[in-house]
């Protein structure tokens, strides 16, 4: 099994600067385990693209599960504050997944970037938003199109950087040759509805779904920062295909 993943990150056409990070920063391919996330900073705090790429940062370089990496992200930022006072208040999302060669997958999730799976021609959120109008829909007062447009639509209920202890969501899948895994900020989906995501992403080259994507959200009004992870599941190059 091989991995074939494309990254990339866009300001938008209404913000002033990017306070989305990514990892990787670069397009790619392996036969090895795979690491990728998504990140983004809270916008209207201080510091918000420093949350991210402190999250990022510390997601990398810890070990363990990914829960323990999202927590150690979660430490990180608290640890920046209490060197920079002036960023009290930063924080971000964060949603990543670690890939292996026999097809597991691992995910973690705070926030509401989202991971989305493609799998025998079935199109899965497989996270769920820490927000507020997600707690309306699951309670059956909004339907998902509602909280799609509703003003309150980016109230986050959990963040990184707000506090010890951070409760992580996770997530465990087993991908096949042919299935692909989405990650992005809510920059896309805020934009664009799954059903054009999901038609999006289902075929082309990773790098040419994930600029498609971007330029999707950008021609619906580009609002917010976009950052949009493909990984493509495909044959080992070993086995000749």
């Amino acid at each position: 099994m091989r991995f074939v993943w494309a990254s990339g990150s866009h300001t938008g056409r209404r913000r002033p600067k990017n306070e989305d990070s990514i990892h990787p920063e670069h397009d790619g391919r392996t036969s090895g385990s795979l690491l990728v996330a998504v990140a983004d900073g809270l916008g209207g705090h201080r510091g918000g693209e420093v949350a991210s790429r402190v999250a990022i940062k510390a997601t990398v370089d810890a070990g363990g599960t990914p829960e323990e990496r999202v927590r150690a992200a979660n430490d990180a930022i608290l640890d920046e504050v209490l060197r920079q006072p002036r960023l009290v208040g930063m924080g971000t999302t964060l949603t990543l997944a670690e890939l292996q060669p026999d097809g597991e997958v691992a995910l973690a999730h705070v926030g509401d970037s989202r991971a989305y799976w493609w799998h025998a021609g079935r199109f899965k959120q497989v996270t769920i938003d820490h927000t507020f109008v997600q707690e309306e829909v699951d309670a059956g007062r909004l339907t998902t199109e509602q909280a799609r447009h509703h003003p309150e639509r980016s109230v986050l209920t959990k963040a990184l950087g707000f506090g010890h202890g951070l409760v992580v969501d996770g997530a465990r899948l087993k991908v096949s040759v042919g299935d692909r895994l989405l990650l992005c900020s809510d920059g896309l989906t805020s934009m664009v509805g799954d059903d054009r995501i999901a038609g999006i992403l289902e075929s082309g080259a990773p790098s040419d779904v994930v600029w498609a994507l971007i330029e999707a959200a950008n021609r619906s009004g580009g609002l917010d920062n976009v950052s949009v992870i493909v990984v493509a599941i495909a044959e080992d190059e070993a086995s000749g295909a």
